[in-house]
């Protein structure tokens, strides 16, 4: 003999905000793969020696030449990471910005 009991039981819990980002992330990456994989990013130069990025239709960072260096800077205006070239700056902010910004995801064109 079986017995089925029905209950509903609901359980109210908080969050921190490194535990929301990293739900976020992962939803991000779980999405179906139909969709593209990043953002379009374009980047302007504003200055001689700083660049803007475009992430999406969003203000994604900059990099400046400092010193002979390039350091990129994210949206919110945080230090990604100082590097030789100006190619590996623009690569590391977009893949800071890919994992950042997982929301903003528009067609590649």
């Amino acid at each position: 003999m079986s017995t089925t009991v029905s209950t509903d039981i609901r359980a109210e819990v908080t969050l921190d905000t490194d535990t929301v980002d990293t739900i976020a992330i992962l939803e991000a990456q779980a999405e179906p793969h139909a969709r593209p994989a990043r953002a379009k990013l374009t980047w302007t130069q504003e200055d001689d020696g700083e660049w803007v990025a475009n992430y999406g239709g969003y203000f994604g960072g900059s990099v400046d030449k400092r010193e002979g260096r390039y350091v990129a800077s994210d949206t919110f205006g945080l230090v990604v990471g100082d590097f030789a070239s100006l190619e590996q700056a623009q690569a590391k902010l977009a893949d800071q910005l890919h994992v950042m910004l997982p929301s903003v995801i528009r067609p590649v064109d």
